[in-house]
């Protein structure tokens, strides 16, 4: 069954819009000043507001507007100058007002786009339809009660930007790709931790199929807030088989809202979906319109930080690094900004690029810590950069016993810390000369084979070398000269 089904399936494609919900990293909510930090004690960062108590106003939180315009900018979309909001109506627990404050017919940005790298190195654009602000419902937890379902309302009204696409994806691995790179741009931004574990970040996935070689667009599924690219991932490549068994089997897809069950990997029906009518929208009447002039949105243009896919174009086409390292070191904001303030204190690239991918990243990951927490700064990393560079000391003992010296002093020079230690590169050449002539007598029978065009034995005697010069050379200028002497004797 299941061969026949692989077999029908390659007849279909799916196509994916994404609405991605972005918890914004204000203080307070979106509309009252209540904390809007994750976590506390259940129901205690609310206020009559975040409630829903009767004749309580709302008030605009002026930073969700700015966010949402840098958000906007970073996507290429048009900023929309008339903003209004509009109430949309339905009725849960988790939602103690009966409506969500959103934003309907003049949402602040429309239209832009996302653009991915695929597997194969090109880059698809996905459009997007518009991004709106929103305030947050509050979270039910079904698993702590045996009866009951139980409400915690600290997260009502916590401001959100809905980011919608247009139906532009076509495998599971671009919705991932498109989810991935709008957390980044979030992090970039600093406009929210995208931490999808705790909510920060989470989607919609509108999942429809249609033979191949058609245009027209099949009914779509919602499946609701899956809350990681992993879950995002399994719901597509679930409701693809799904929807294509129910069409083979004469059957039609009926538009409904879907939960996703991240333990089975399976769908089920919520209800049917909603048409917007449903929701019964109307202009919020407690909330005047925000009207954007064009210095507001260019002040904040001016201010706006590198983005992820700017800098990896100027890694690869200025600094001639690797698609592998441009893209190792954009994948994370704090390791491209440590590394943009590298790179203007030393110009040799390739290796500040090494250090950051090398023994910074193995430092952190050994410790699980964050870059926030390393002892250095960027200086500390040029400094060894120019010892190497100037010859003073090697590569490996740089980023070994010197790097770790330094973590520990972070306060002390680095080349006075190697002078400390005695790594300084002897330029003492008889010395030299003297360790290759005894790694050479150690080994007569690999000096045969050395002669006989086994090259590969020059690694057993650099590394008789360097352990009787306890690292203290130059490897460049001691393999040729070890050569030499090979040749000679």
């Amino acid at each position: 069954m299941t061969d026949l089904l692989d077999s029908v399936s390659e007849q279909y494609e799916v196509v994916i819009g994404l609405e991605v919900h972005v918890q914004l990293s204000t203080q307070s909510k979106a509309f009252c000043a209540d904390d809007a930090g994750f976590g506390g004690l259940p129901n205690t960062h609310v206020s009559m507001v975040s409630l829903g108590h009767p004749g309580t106003l709302p008030f605009i939180n002026k930073i969700m507007v700015a966010y949402a315009v840098k958000m906007g900018l970073a996507c290429n979309s048009q900023i929309n100058p008339n903003n209004t909001f509009a109430r949309k109506n339905y009725f849960y627990a988790d939602l103690p007002k009966g409506y969500q404050i959103t934003q309907d017919q003049q949402p602040i940005c429309i239209g832009g786009e996302i653009q991915v790298r695929l597997a194969d190195g090109t880059m698809k654009t996905i459009a997007l339809h518009h991004i709106h602000m929103e305030d947050d419902a509050g979270k039910s937890i079904h698993n702590q009660h045996d009866e009951y379902s139980l409400i915690d309302l600290n997260r009502a009204g916590v401001p959100l930007l809905e980011i919608v696409s247009e139906p532009d994806m076509r495998s599971a691995d671009e919705a991932a790709l498109f989810l991935a790179e709008i957390r980044k741009i979030v992090r970039y931004l600093d406009i929210s931790d995208g931490n999808m574990e705790e909510g920060s970040l989470r989607c919609d996935a509108n999942i429809s199929i249609r033979k191949k070689g058609t245009t027209t667009l099949g009914n779509r599924c919602e499946v609701k807030n899956l809350n990681s690219i992993r879950n995002l991932q399994r719901a597509i490549g679930h409701e693809f088989k799904r929807q294509i068994s129910v069409i083979e089997a004469g059957g039609s897809i009926d538009q409904t809202t879907l939960n996703f069950n991240a333990d089975t990997g399976e769908t089920s029906v919520l209800r049917t979906k909603e048409m917007a009518n449903d929701y019964r929208y109307f202009p919020e009447p407690d909330l005047l319109p925000i009207v954007l002039t064009e210095s507001y949105v260019d002040s904040i243009r001016s201010a706006m930080p590198p983005l992820p896919a700017a800098l990896y174009d100027k890694y690869i086409t200025e600094l001639n690094l690797s698609a592998y390292d441009a893209g190792v070191i954009t994948a994370d904001k704090d390791l491209a900004f440590f590394f943009e303030e590298l790179i203007s204190l030393t110009s040799n690239y390739k290796s500040a690029a090494n250090w950051m991918m090398g023994a910074v990243k193995s430092y952190l990951n050994e410790r699980q810590e964050s870059l926030n927490e390393l002892p250095l700064k960027p200086r500390h990393i040029a400094d060894l950069i120019a010892l190497v560079d100037s010859g003073k000391i090697n590569n490996s003992l740089a980023s070994g016993t010197l790097f770790s010296a330094l973590l520990s002093e972070p306060s002390k020079n680095a080349e006075n810390i190697a002078a400390e230690l005695n790594l300084i590169i002897s330029e003492n050449v008889n010395e030299l000369e003297q360790f290759i002539q005894q790694a050479i007598n150690k080994y007569p029978d690999k000096v045969k084979e050395y002669k006989k065009g086994k090259k590969g034995v020059l690694g057993l005697f650099m590394g008789d070398i360097m352990k009787r010069s306890k690292g203290k050379i130059d490897p460049q200028k001691t393999n040729q000269l070890l050569i030499k002497a090979l040749e000679e004797s």
